[in-house]
């Protein structure tokens, strides 16, 4: 599934092409998405210029002129792909995978498709926002500048989980997946078993600069592409040729050599330096 560090990749792109202009139709292919396109998505759309693309967690927020807010997730194997007007000519007919195509008003076409079906498009407003069912339960963004070593300690006060899968919690943290999880937890040396309530100021410190660097750079590099990420310009990420741990079980640590380990926590899989990492 797309992380923070993809779904900003996303969102940059789109927003580059779509930010001050109207969308000037939809077409909408198929709606038994993981949660039911609405009825009037088409029509609720159509006209309206978007104002700003932002992001919450693994949310997109389109916010469009007369306080409309269009939700999008995409889900585990979701694209976005902007077609320009130049590009037309050459363009082929979509895809049984193909769902829902924007038309933009300088020519511009993004098309949606998601072969597996568990992304999502939704429609809210400025006002309900923040309550919305998908969004109400989200804690803080790890790259705010509020998140810092003192507060990420005391979110995890208490918590009798190990810190990886604190980490995941959505509402503890909003975004962060198991790659940058274990990536930001070998980058502050802290083991992905060590309990979640043990990670005190100083480790925290160590950890939220961790998640911020880890993220920032994986941004940078336009994110991780293992199956089926690519941005809106149709460019993969190349983040995962730095990857320092996860997916290298067996590979020496490229800090002290001992070979990285896999062990499965809550059902996925984390990948540490048994040595470096305590």
């Amino acid at each position: 599934m797309p992380e923070l560090p993809e779904v900003e990749t996303v969102r940059r792109g789109l927003a580059a092409v779509m930010e001050g202009r109207p969308i000037t139709h939809v077409t909408v292919r198929r709606r038994d998405l993981r949660r039911p396109v609405p009825v009037d998505f088409a029509e609720r759309l159509e006209g309206r210029i978007v104002v700003t693309l932002d992001r919450r967690a693994k949310y997109l927020q389109f916010h469009l002129d007369d306080g409309t807010v269009m939700l999008a997730h995409l889900g585990m194997s979701g694209r976005m792909v902007i077609e320009h007007p130049q590009d037309a000519e050459e363009s082929m007919p979509g895809g049984k995978h193909e769902h829902i195509v924007f038309a933009v008003g300088n020519g511009t076409v993004i098309r949606f498709s998601d072969p597996r079906r568990f992304g999502s498009m939704d429609l809210t407003t400025e006002a309900e926002l923040a309550q919305h069912p998908l969004l109400r339960h989200l804690g803080p963004e790890p790259l705010d500048p509020a998140l810092d070593g003192p507060a990420l300690a005391g979110l995890l006060a208490g918590k009798r989980t190990p810190i990886k899968s604190a980490l995941l919690d959505q509402r503890l943290i909003a975004g962060l997946g198991n790659i940058y999880v274990c990536e930001a937890l070998f980058d502050a040396r802290l083991s992905p078993r060590r309990g979640a309530h043990t990670v005190g100021k100083a480790r925290a410190d160590r950890l939220v600069a961790a998640i911020k660097a880890v993220l920032l750079r994986a941004i940078e590099a336009g994110g991780s592409t293992l199956r089926d990420h690519v941005a809106p310009s149709g460019e993969i990420g190349y983040f995962q040729h730095s990857f320092h741990v996860y997916g290298r079980e067996g590979e020496p640590c490229l800090s002290c050599a001992a070979p990285v380990r896999r062990i499965v926590q809550a059902g996925r899989s984390t990948f540490f330096c048994p040595s470096c990492q305590r």
